[in-house]
């Protein structure tokens, strides 16, 4: 995939990026009040390094992740990772988990895989930018610098229409649409050949611009 790509290649296309402002909580939440769901790793750090074990350089496993309360009206949650730096006109989708219990709060490491049809409680996974289910690994190109992976999980209504079975991004975030209750964000990043990473001040302030997060 990306990794293939060479880093003469990568450095030219530095200033490509999708932008933060397309990803899916700056479109569902922008001008909208919602409540703040903590959202975090015991893996990696908030705008820290993933390490290379959930990666395309490594075994290719997805990170775990942990979240605190839930408004009290929660029916459903959902998770959707995108690259917000991905080289592509939109966010390159990682992984989307849909329908999780709302007394849940925890993914364990490597468990978000394909699942066919979902599970008998209803969760499913849907499918990924490169039209398959379960985890993308990160594979930024080389030389192209930091890739920001935005994990983005989001506490649902009771009136959230069904998306269906194994859905993809837009499904599910015209599904979301006037159904999220609350909203957490946490960022790893990613690079491939990179001497001096982008650090978390371009992080935070991009994501400022796009939407206020």
């Amino acid at each position: 995939m990306l990794e293939h790509i060479p880093r003469w290649l990568g450095t030219a296309m530095r200033g490509m990026r999708a932008g933060a402002d397309k990803l899916a909580i700056v479109q569902l939440t922008n001008g909208i009040e919602v409540g703040t769901i903590d959202l975090m790793s015991p893996a990696f750090a908030n705008e820290g390094r993933l390490p290379p074990r959930f990666t395309a350089d490594g075994a290719g496993l997805s990170p775990p992740l942990v979240w605190g309360t839930l408004p009290p009206k929660t029916a459903a949650i959902a998770l959707i990772v995108e690259d917000a730096d991905a080289p592509t006109p939109a966010p390159l989708v990682h992984a989307i988990v849909w329908d999780l219990p709302p007394d849940e709060h925890r993914i364990a490491e490597g468990a978000i895989a394909a699942d066919g049809a979902g599970e008998a409680d209803g969760r499913d996974v849907g499918r990924h930018s490169f039209f398959g289910e379960g985890w993308l690994p990160p594979d930024p190109p080389t030389g192209h610098g930091e890739h920001r992976y935005a994990f983005q999980l989001f506490a649902l209504d009771d009136d959230t229409p069904d998306p269906g079975e194994t859905p993809r991004r837009a499904a599910l975030v015209k599904a979301m649409r006037g159904h999220v209750l609350a909203a957490g964000l946490l960022i790893g990043t990613y690079s491939r050949g990179d001497t001096k990473p982008a650090g978390k001040a371009r992080t935070a302030a991009a994501l400022r611009t796009a939407g206020g997060i």
